[in-house]
């Protein structure tokens, strides 16, 4: 039965990826008569009906990268290479535009800036693998910057510029960096640190010299200077490394520790740029609009990519602006936007203007999209596709939502289930531990039971590549054994998802994102989107806490309403309505603002360690009263009744 299946299934998808002009009826009516054989099941054919189409587009896409990927490897492909073959198609069209200047480089003038950056870096005597830091707020010398470096073999680490003092210390050690690259706008928070770097360390400064004064007694050289007086014809020398070679590193968010570096080698980063691309129906005529950080993965793979593959404009934006967001689409004439973690909810907090109805925008890709939001932003803002996906930089088990189905962060074929091999396991509801069966394996989840996202690592596939962190504890820590199979290995994403009937994936929360309540599980993130629609979109972080002597944890949320005020009574309505009694929040804390990453996702630990105790910052701290049915502030004594036991929750 297997094996027939088999020999069948592999005809439709030979018929629909290489004959591409038989209507998609007869690849439909191939998938019907596979789904006979494939258990016989009329729910399988169901299945199979409602997904066949969509599940041989992404094989279509999925054998078209996998086959550039393999033409590359063969070729010795880098990134710098590729981009070179993109100059010469249209060396004269704008590749980069500054929205905060209005400065445009063409191809060939984003290519000159390359090898004036790789003259400069030659001068200073680097080597292949030596690693400079790069740490400056978004502008096109961060792309000319990496880029340079990488055509001769010199890997960049792209530092987020929010970083400070310890954080700040830790990401330049753990790369191992010879040198430091840092804009103006960061000679305090680099003056914060220079007595803790090796002494060995190179600094660069580029832009306007302000607060000259607090770096006076260190040597920092002018790279805006050197840049000026390199060439700007190719280097003469042809680096060693190839196509799954290193390229850079680009750093986790630390909202759950200290960031780590994760390693992109060169094949990566093509194979995320590319799946976007032919995924979500980019055109080499699109112009994108990126607010995204370029120290992030976002901005300057999924973006940035598709301007040095794909020859598309991309419009750079210093740093998010909701007020100015829709107007920069105008003005620059843009068809793609990118957004990540809380962009569109941010827009939607904005009131109504003029622009948002007059932009050409067609496409909207990104991750963390809410399914609290997600309609209201495509009725609201005209947005034709969603391109939403799921992955994290050093990940080889991203997904991909190719058709728009709201909510969905991807999708993992139910009739194709090998030919992109992912799996959501059983998991531990307190620990996150893997379950296991009889055997020694981990357990697949059904539909509709939340799991743990896994996918299979094979170093000869560039597809199923896992290379790690700079630090090998932290590469270690993130791989299981006999997942799969006895023998093999998977990457552990350490995100727990959940797969309807139809194989589309639904992000639940990430680890350590749930906590147990009255028995039940409490998604975070589930109830911060209801909370944050309950409150006009504004920012909402919810998070357990302990309480001495009950089970569990507590649900507590820090909200920043508008204008600082809330009606509690009102809220209250509402959230008993929206929500489960297990999930209401316990305790609020009304704050100015959320804490959040440079990627807009929120950052709890600190929040979590000072818990419900009353604070002495002008914030206020409120506790459910069941018995009363209202919150109400929470005084020293009643912190202190609450801690002995004596109030009943």
């Amino acid at each position: 039965m297997h094996l027939a299946s088999g020999v069948l299934l592999s005809l439709c998808v030979l018929g629909a990826v290489w004959f591409p002009s038989v209507p998609w009826l007869c690849s439909v009516s191939l998938g019907l008569v596979f789904c006979l054989v494939w258990r016989g099941s009329w729910k399988n054919i169901h299945v199979a009906v409602r997904t066949i189409k969509r599940d041989l587009v992404c094989l279509a896409v999925i054998l078209r990268v996998r086959y550039s990927l393999y033409c590359n490897l063969r070729n010795k492909s880098t990134i710098p290479s590729l981009f070179a073959r993109t100059v010469t198609l249209h060396p004269h069209k704008p590749a980069l535009i500054y929205e905060a200047t209005g400065e445009v480089w063409s191809f060939k003038q984003l290519q000159e800036r390359c090898h004036a950056v790789a003259h400069w870096a030659l001068a200073q005597g680097w080597a292949e693998g030596d690693v400079v830091a790069l740490y400056m707020e978004s502008r096109p010398l961060v792309v000319a910057l990496w880029l340079g470096l990488a055509m001769v073999g010199v890997e960049a680490a792209h530092i987020n510029y929010n970083l400070r003092q310890h954080s700040l210390l830790h990401c330049i050690r753990v790369s191992g960096a010879r040198a430091m690259v840092f804009g103006a706008e960061m000679t305090e928070a680099v003056a914060e640190v220079i007595g803790s770097l090796q002494t060995d360390m190179v600094l660069f400064r580029s832009g306007k010299q302000e607060d000259e004064e607090k770096l006076c007694n260190v040597y920092i050289q002018s790279l805006d200077n050197l840049l000026a007086r390199s060439p700007a014809h190719p280097p003469r020398y042809k680096p060693r490394k190839e196509f799954n070679d290193r390229l850079f590193y680009i750093y986790t968010s630390g909202t759950t520790g200290m960031p780590k570096a994760a390693i992109v080698v060169h094949s990566r980063y093509y194979r995320i740029a590319a799946f976007g691309f032919h995924s979500f129906g980019l055109r080499r005529d699109d112009i994108i609009y990126s607010c995204l950080p370029l120290y992030h993965s976002a901005g300057t793979i999924m973006g940035v990519g598709q301007c040095l593959l794909f020859g598309v404009t991309v419009v750079i934006r210093r740093k998010f602006s909701a007020s100015r967001f829709w107007d920069d689409c105008v003005k620059h004439n843009c068809t793609v936007i990118q957004y990540i973690g809380e962009i569109c909810r941010y827009l939607l907090a904005q009131p109504v203007r003029p622009s948002e109805a007059r932009h050409r925008v067609r496409v909207a890709f990104g991750n963390g999209l809410r399914p609290s939001v997600w309609e209201e932003f495509v009725q609201r803002f005209r947005i034709q596709r969603v391109g939403e996906f799921y992955g994290a930089t050093e990940c080889n088990c991203s997904l991909i939502n190719m058709d728009g189905k709201v909510g969905a962060c991807g999708f993992s074929s139910r009739i194709l289930p090998n030919i992109y091999p992912i799996r959501l396991i059983r998991v531990k509801e307190d620990n996150r531990e893997l379950l296991r069966d009889s055997e020694g394996l981990c357990i697949p989840c059904l539909p509709g039971e939340p799991g743990m996202l896994v996918g299979r690592i094979s170093d000869n596939d560039p597809l199923r590549r896992f290379d790690g962190y700079a630090d090998k504890h932290s590469t270690t820590k993130k791989i299981a054994h006999n997942v799969f199979k006895m023998g093999d290995s998977a990457y552990v994403s350490g995100d727990v998802l959940v797969m309807d009937e139809y194989g589309y994936m639904y992000f639940r929360d990430r680890s350590g994102d749930t906590f147990r309540w009255r028995g039940e599980n409490v998604s975070t993130t589930e109830v911060e989107g209801v909370l944050s629609r309950l409150l006009g979109h504004t920012d909402v972080a919810v998070y357990g806490v302990s309480v001495p002597g009950v089970e569990g944890k507590a649900g507590m949320a820090a909200l920043a309403p508008p204008g600082g005020r809330i009606d509690l009574d009102s809220f209250l309505t509402g959230v008993q309505k929206a929500l489960p009694s297990y999930a209401r929040p316990v305790f609020l804390r009304l704050m100015p603002s959320v804490d959040t990453t440079g990627t807009f996702k929120i950052q709890k630990m600190r929040l979590q360690r000072e818990g419900y105790k009353p604070q002495h910052t002008g914030e206020k701290i409120y506790f459910l009263n069941s018995c009363a049915g209202r919150y109400e502030a929470i005084t020293n004594e009643l912190y202190n009744d609450i801690m002995e036991g004596k109030v009943s929750l």
